[in-house]
């Protein structure tokens, strides 16, 4: 293949460094997407006359839970052999390694412990709200992915492939970007779903439709994914598929609940 058809991707990981402190793309990224989720909660809260210093107590919980549930959900599930053999390696979380499923996970329990702990705020009304929040956050990590020249496509010719000049010379379907348009476009589809209906969404309704979109855009795209697993490459379907069917049921149980309430609220 010519390389000179294609995007040629040669962008350094690191923006800047002073001293012994270098600055990543990454986690510039990661952290700008919990930043601005944390704006689009303060808005949903003022919208909503929630008290406005809830939002910093979730943004505590949200950060713990994503991190660790991503960190596990990335040792557990793509290599448990090593990661169980080397414990302490899990918490090498600078040598990257996050997953979403275990991060999904992880904010479930996060959000479970947030909800009981604070009253007036259900567990079906916070997480309703904090999905068009992760939408968004979700496109950011991608864009870090990006920079960091990982989650690498299958190759292709298409015009628009890239090459990831600083793995090797053959032009891949740049995956990463594909997700974070998904996210992008998930995101705006439940901001215009929200402030149709604010207060009168029936519950369970944006995560619905946040489960199903997301995770149904991972399952589809996966398929122009290398596969990250160490194990599990004789099997159709990739681990990352595998795991995002439990979470696609789980939308569309929760769309089907919702619909059901709002009928009968009719």
């Amino acid at each position: 293949m010519e390389t000179g058809r294609y995007i040629i991707w040669h962008v350094s990981p690191e923006m800047f460094s002073i001293g012994p402190v270098t600055l990543r793309w990454y986690g510039f990224l990661f952290a700008l997407g919990f930043l601005v989720g944390m704006l689009v909660m303060q808005w949903v809260f003022r919208v909503e006359g929630r008290a406005r210093h809830d939002v910093d107590r979730l943004f505590q919980y949200v950060v713990i839970g994503a991190l660790v549930g991503a960190r596990l959900g990335h040792c557990l599930f793509y290599d448990p052999v090593y990661y169980l053999t080397h414990p302490v390696d899990i918490l090498k979380i600078w040598e990257g390694g996050l997953a979403s499923h275990g991060n999904g996970i992880g904010l479930f329990v996060a959000l479970y412990l947030y909800a009981r702990n604070t009253p007036g705020q259900s567990y079906l009304w916070i997480l309703d709200r904090l999905s068009i929040a992760t939408a968004l956050a979700g496109t950011f990590i991608r864009l870090g992915n990006l920079f960091n020249s990982e989650i690498l496509g299958t190759p292709t010719d298409l015009p628009w492939a890239f090459i990831f000049a600083r793995v090797n010379p053959v032009p891949r379907h740049p995956v990463q970007l594909y997700e974070s348009i998904a996210y992008a476009c998930i995101f705006f589809l439940l901001l215009m779903l929200y402030r149709r209906q604010r207060t009168a969404i029936p519950p369970g309704q944006l995560l619905g439709v946040f489960l199903a979109t997301t995770f149904g855009a991972r399952y589809i795209l996966e398929f122009l994914n290398i596969r990250q697993a160490v194990f599990g490459h004789e099997f159709f379907l990739s681990v990352g598929q595998l795991l995002s069917i439990p979470f696609i049921l789980l939308g569309c149980w929760m769309l089907l609940r919702s619909y059901r309430h709002a009928n009968r609220s009719l």
